[in-house]
């Protein structure tokens, strides 16, 4: 099943080309907001699945007419591995596992706008990356049954702010619009093999970002292990599972970015900077095979460096 929330932040279930108004199935659930709405039926979801389907039954609304929002609107955690990927197979051997906390805050959907912050950063990306969604309490957990511990998947990117004075992750990571999730939130029973996934990132149409997670250094199950290890994870939380950093390049105002993973849809943002910095289209791979080091450098805008 495929779920999402549209326009005032209606729970749909999604079906071809089409989306079912669900709303009615699930108003027992107590809520205050569409964050304990998902939450709450991520937590129940054996009670009500039969209820939902049974509910989408009817001619639906065209997905093209609705405004689609973001599918976990406010979740309690978002964990991102960091440096989870073999990059291809060009790394020696497995990094340390290890992991950052994201903001809640910076969740956007699809359609809606990441904003580059008035910041000296020196290049603004945003990481490719397939989320999994805990199902239930999760502490402890080993690797042999952590799978059964997946609600669900969907698309993310990890918005970066690269560079700036202030180190580490949290103002890197942790700006408003800088987690958009979607289109729509995947259970697990739709996706035969989570860790065989082609995922694509295209800006403005051009294919940057093309691997699969099978190039994973830690799979699913050991970060899920591994993360429950730490701290408990609850119902609707976000674990991203970490990018190929080789195909990352600069986002830039005017910017039209896609992500598409199979099976979880194509979630489509647009980037706005009010500060018009520019950068070359580059990607990490591109500066590599050219003998370069450290990232794109700012050609123009605030906070470029004069040369």
């Amino acid at each position: 099943m495929k779920l999402a929330f549209f326009d005032d932040f209606k729970l749909g279930a999604v079906k071809g080309d089409v989306i079912h108004d669900v709303s009615a199935v699930v108003k027992d659930i107590p809520h205050v907001g569409p964050g304990d709405l998902i939450s709450g039926l991520i937590a129940r979801f054996g009670d009500y699945r039969a209820k939902l389907e049974a509910a989408t039954t009817g001619a639906g609304i065209r997905l093209a007419d609705v405004r689609i929002r973001p599918p976990l609107p406010k979740p309690g955690n978002i964990v991102c591995m960091a440096v989870n990927y073999m990059e291809n197979g060009t790394l020696a051997k497995k990094p340390q596992i290890n992991a950052f906390h994201k903001a809640a805050t910076a969740v956007i959907g699809h359609g809606d706008t990441m904003v580059l912050p008035d910041e000296p950063a020196t290049i603004f990306e945003g990481e490719a990356e397939m989320a999994v969604v805990i199902g239930k309490r999760a502490s402890h957990v080993p690797a042999a049954e952590a799978m059964g511990y997946v609600f669900g998947y969907m698309n993310f990117i990890d918005g970066s702010a690269r560079g700036l004075p202030s180190a580490g992750f949290f103002a890197m990571k942790s700006r408003a619009t800088f987690a958009p999730i979607g289109p729509y939130l995947v259970t697990a029973d739709e996706i035969a093999d989570p860790q065989n996934l082609p995922i694509r990132l295209t800006v403005n149409g051009e294919i940057k970002q093309d691997f699969n997670t099978n190039d994973m250094a830690h799979d699913i199950a050991r970060c899920i292990e591994w993360v429950s290890s730490v701290h408990t994870l609850e119902p609707g939380d976000i674990l991203a599972t970490g990018t190929n950093h080789r195909g990352l390049s600069s986002f830039m105002d005017g910017d039209v970015v896609e992500i598409e993973t199979g099976g979880l849809g194509r979630l489509r943002i647009s980037v706005r900077d009010d500060l018009k910095r520019t950068w070359s289209r580059e990607t990490r791979l591109d500066r590599q095979r050219n003998g370069l080091e450290g990232p794109t450098p700012q050609l123009a805008g605030q906070y470029a460096k004069a040369t």
